[in-house]
């Protein structure tokens, strides 16, 4: 239910707000998550700068691509740290937004299993983590809602493909 209402409302707005809204909640609650396991490590970092230096209109799409993959090879690198591994492929996806509008669901299953993590460790069972997860869905919804255009004249069009 919690990754439905996400969805609802994902479908209501346009590519930029959605990017942004990944950017900035990625930047915000994961990126912190990933450089505290790695924090030499500035890939994460630079895909959302490249994020958002596109949005910008200061980069080109192919430049930007390549330093987000580059983001997904430091998650693919972080497999000892299932926090900061979900952090980094969080990060990915919310970066990639920009080039496809369905990486945004991408920071509500990565970046909610990354909290999870980083909060209850991975000792513990399924069900607590989801409930973490689902908390953490919550707030990912109140951070869109906050920034949603009301009645969004150009809503993505996505095709979820599921």
């Amino acid at each position: 239910p919690y990754i439905q209402a996400l969805v609802k409302l994902i479908e209501t707005q346009s590519k930029t707000t959605l990017a942004n809204w990944c950017v900035d909640y990625a930047g915000q609650r994961l990126l912190p998550i990933f450089e505290a396991g790695y924090p030499e490590d500035m890939r994460p970092r630079q895909a959302l700068n490249a994020a958002r230096e596109w949005l910008d209109g200061a980069i080109k799409l192919p430049q930007a691509k390549a330093v987000i993959l580059a983001c997904h090879a430091a998650a693919r690198e972080a497999e000892t740290n299932p926090a900061a591994q979900a952090a980094a492929r969080a990060i990915g996806q919310s970066a990639s937004t920009i080039h496809s509008v369905t990486h945004c669901i991408g920071l509500a299953a990565y970046g909610a299993l990354a909290v999870a993590y980083d909060t209850l460790g991975t000792n513990v069972s399924w069900e607590q983590l989801e409930r973490c997860a689902a908390g953490e869905c919550g707030r990912m919804l109140e951070a869109l809602r906050a920034v949603a255009v009301v009645n969004e004249p150009n809503p993505a069009k996505i095709n979820w493909k599921c």
